[in-house]
């Protein structure tokens, strides 16, 4: 189906792995998209490249969006090159494994800046456009973390059981403005940041194997259509944490 079409979407970290993914599928629905890296230009170039090869618009974007002078040269650049944002994709994260004893408060505040705060700063950011147009789609990256603690550290579940709250909140205050906000909270999907993560193994999924970013992709895509679901979490965890 093509019914996005005229469509903007943003993709926050979508230089590779899920938001790739996502940016990539949101284009083959019918959206022009605006993506974001902070420092894996060639690959956002690339992503970029596949996009424009299927006939959307696309522009990449550096920017670092734990900070609010980044937020806005991002919405800046897409604005001016696309239009206004109408489908925001809060994907943007790190992932530093550590045990409770060697998590710092540097690393407390790194983790939830560029994982929480940077959710927090492109909604507020992104939402005034879409409020004046009465239609928006924002989709949160949280983590099966978020759920069962996972296997990165303290400081990375609590910043993807943070989205949740963002999630909720900002559902229930614009779903009468035909602003739809929702999460997914995948587990172990295989992208670098998960394989290079010596305690995340298949054996810990029901299923036996690790998921495929395209599937998460798929179900950001149904998101994006569809205008009656909102403040809800999607799993997509192959079976290790059930609803």
């Amino acid at each position: 189906m093509d019914n996005l079409k005229g469509k903007i979407a943003l993709v926050t970290g979508s230089s590779r792995g899920i938001g790739r993914a996502i940016a990539v599928a949101l284009a083959k629905a019918g959206a022009d998209v605006a993506l974001n890296y902070k420092t894996r230009a060639a690959d956002a170039r690339d992503a970029e490249s596949e996009i424009t090869g299927m006939g959307r618009r696309a522009i990449a974007v550096q920017a670092d969006v734990s900070d609010a002078k980044g937020v806005a040269k991002l919405l800046d650049a897409a604005r001016s090159e696309l239009g206004h944002i109408d489908i925001l994709v809060n994907n943007a994260g790190i992932a530093r494994v550590q045990t409770i004893e060697e998590i710092t408060e540097a690393d407390w505040d790194e983790l939830l800046a560029v994982n929480l705060k940077s959710c927090f700063l492109m909604t507020q950011a992104a939402l005034p456009g879409m409020r004046a147009r009465h239609w928006g789609r924002i989709i949160n990256l949280s983590s099966v973390a978020a759920h069962v603690g996972g296997v990165v550290g303290a400081h990375y579940a609590a910043s993807k059981a943070g989205m949740l709250g963002l999630t909720h909140y900002y559902a229930s205050r614009l779903a009468k403005e035909g602003i739809t906000v929702n999460a997914i909270s995948p587990a172990l999907i295989e992208t670098e940041m998960v394989t290079a993560n010596i305690n995340a193994t298949p054996d810990r999924i029901p299923l036996g194997r690790f998921g495929a970013a395209d599937e998460v992709a798929d179900a950001a895509v149904m998101l994006a259509r569809n205008g009656y679901i909102t403040g809800q979490t999607l799993h997509i965890n192959g079976g290790w944490y059930m609803n």
